[in-house]
């Protein structure tokens, strides 16, 4: 009986579109009575085939006739994985693939938990059960006085993990499409066992408020899957010359080159970061793989997403300016650099329309008082002594500099120095990252020489004033990264407290209000551009220099806030 060609049907009753494809004569006999892993959109779906089952039958979870034609082609894909596996037999997996399957399911078991953690207790409870099961002592065997031998201590270990770890182990295999030997699998259970144990571990640590990288995550090797050659045989994934080319080798190939020539590692961050939710959104991570097509439906993807931060849709502009902007970056590094044909990326975008504009970007009067006010009087509670600080003293220092929060919020004691009488605060990406990668130097407002700022730099510390690197970083430019995003959260949650508007950003509405001020009281543009790291907006502007005894002088007739 010839196949019955698959194609989305619509199931009586229901709105969802449905996926039916007819198994293979072939290989019908050895994929009856498993089950499958195939993904719907951004879910894995579970399909048990039954002992008489003669079709696959899938809900696409959808009635619009455009993502189910997507989710078809998906589903499709993932049906001749399982159906290629399913003729080659069972493999032996290579120490090396079992250990990068134990790192997939590491992964997906520290990502799942990353944004909320939970209870600390859970995990602990977990850490003991799952060594427990390590270790051969499973709960139902801890009052078993018999003797055992060698192979029976083996087979109840095996058979522990199985019942702990089993639905890890299908889900990885699932993944991958693989239908593996026992052996292979008794060999992938103890690897996940361990790899399971090493997330839980750090997810323990992450209730604690602990969010370091793990430094044993990298022993686990990138899984690199093999595919058919159309003998039955399987090749590795290769690019040319036979190198592997993975996204996530993109990336880091880029930055060596980017670095290099002074791209800020909060870009490397964002790139990485869109390049890591590509990789899940494909389920690979082979770049010669990647095609327009799937650059479209990941756009379309992430255009559906939440932002949980704000439990809003992702917007637009983030989608075209850092995700789409940075695929196309990367990929064609690759394609210049002779490691791709082409760049799928290109010629992908999103026309945005003109914002509405409920009020203005900057703070009030009223809003930039409260929050200066709040400033002054602050007193430490529970919090460090650094977040105090910056709380107390960064809202003043973006009041009279209109400089981006971060900036303001790496200072370093030695970036404060007084110069004939002039006290001048330098912006450099020595202290962190500097938009552009330019230092600039701002003197202070006399009213922040007045509450007493330069003060309270001479008695701190020496180093950052405001956060504490994470020195355990083995990358220098990434040691202030993480603690700086989490200072500037903080400052934010606290404008907030003041400033509950939505329509206004709470650390950059003072860059917009300085530029608001700065024309009120009729001051050279050119200086206000200095002063806040703008470029110069005319040929003619670059011409001369603009010092700090000019930027002191505008600045003493800047007005007083609070």
């Amino acid at each position: 009986m010839p196949l019955r060609t698959a194609r989305p049907m619509r199931r009586p009753g229901t709105r969802n579109e449905q996926f039916i494809q007819r198994i293979p004569s072939d290989i019908i006999d050895r994929i009856r009575g498993t089950q499958l892993l195939i993904p719907v959109g951004d879910r894995m779906v579970t399909k048990k085939i039954g002992p008489t089952a003669q079709d696959i039958r899938v809900s696409l979870s959808t009635s619009d006739p455009k993502v189910a034609k997507e989710r078809h082609a998906q589903v499709s894909a993932a049906l001749a994985k399982h159906y290629a596996a399913a003729r080659q037999g069972p493999r032996r997996l290579t120490p090396k693939e079992t250990v990068a399957l134990a790192g997939i399911a590491y992964r997906l078991w520290v990502d799942a938990f990353d944004d909320d953690p939970g209870p600390s207790g859970l995990w602990d409870r977990a850490i003991t059960a799952n060594e427990e099961v390590i270790q051969g002592l499973p709960h139902r065997d801890r009052l078993r006085l018999t003797p055992a031998t060698p192979e029976e201590k083996r087979m109840r270990l095996l058979s522990a993990l199985e019942r702990r770890f089993g639905p890890i182990v299908d889900v990885v295999l699932g993944r991958g499409g693989l239908v593996v030997d026992q052996d292979s699998r008794s060999r992938l259970l103890m690897q996940v066992a361990e790899a399971m144990q090493q997330a839980t571990k750090i997810n323990a640590r992450k209730t604690k408020g602990d969010y370091r990288p793990d430094p044993d995550a990298a022993r686990f090797p990138e899984w690199e899957p093999p595919r058919p050659n159309g003998h039955g045989r399987e090749e590795l994934n290769s690019a040319s010359g036979g190198k592997k080319v993975t996204l996530t080798s993109l990336v880091g190939g880029w930055w060596r080159e980017a670095k290099a020539t002074g791209r800020s590692i909060s870009t490397h961050q964002s790139y990485s970061t869109t390049v890591d939710k590509l990789v899940k959104f494909l389920g690979h991570n082979d770049a010669r793989r990647v095609t327009p097509e799937d650059i479209v439906r990941f756009k379309d993807h992430r255009l559906s997403e939440v932002n949980p931060k704000t439990g809003k849709p992702v917007s637009p502009k983030t989608v075209k300016d850092s995700d789409l902007a940075g695929l196309k970056a990367v990929f064609g590094w690759a394609v210049s650099n002779r490691l791709l044909p082409s760049n799928p990326a290109e010629g992908i975008t999103i026309k945005l329309g003109k914002p509405k504009r409920l009020r203005s970007k900057g703070f009030t009067d009223a809003e930039a008082q409260a929050i200066l006010k709040a400033a002054s009087e602050l007193q430490q509670g529970k919090e460090t002594f650094k977040t105090f600080a910056a709380k107390r003293w960064v809202p003043w220092l973006c009041a009279y500099t209109g400089s981006r929060v971060g900036e303001m919020a790496q200072l370093r004691k030695q970036d404060l120095r007084q110069e004939n009488g002039i006290w001048v605060l330098t912006v450099t990406p020595e202290a962190g990252t500097v938009k552009g990668g330019q230092a600039r130097e701002i003197p202070l407002h006399p009213h922040l020489v007045e509450l007493g700022f330069p003060t309270f730099v001479r008695s701190a510390p020496d180093g950052h004033l405001f956060l504490n690197p994470n020195e355990a970083e083995p990358d220098p430019d990434r040691r202030v990264l993480g603690p700086l995003q989490g200072v500037k959260n903080r400052l934010a949650e606290f404008a907030r407290e003041f400033v509950p508007d939505r329509n206004v950003a709470p650390n950059h509405g003072w860059r917009h209000r300085f530029k608001t001020l700065w024309r009120e009281a009729g001051l050279d543009p050119r200086i206000m551009d200095e002063i806040q790291g703008h470029a110069a907006r005319t040929v003619g502007d670059e011409y001369g220099d603009v010092t700090v005894k000019a930027m002191a002088s505008a600045l003493a007739k800047f007005p007083r806030q609070g």
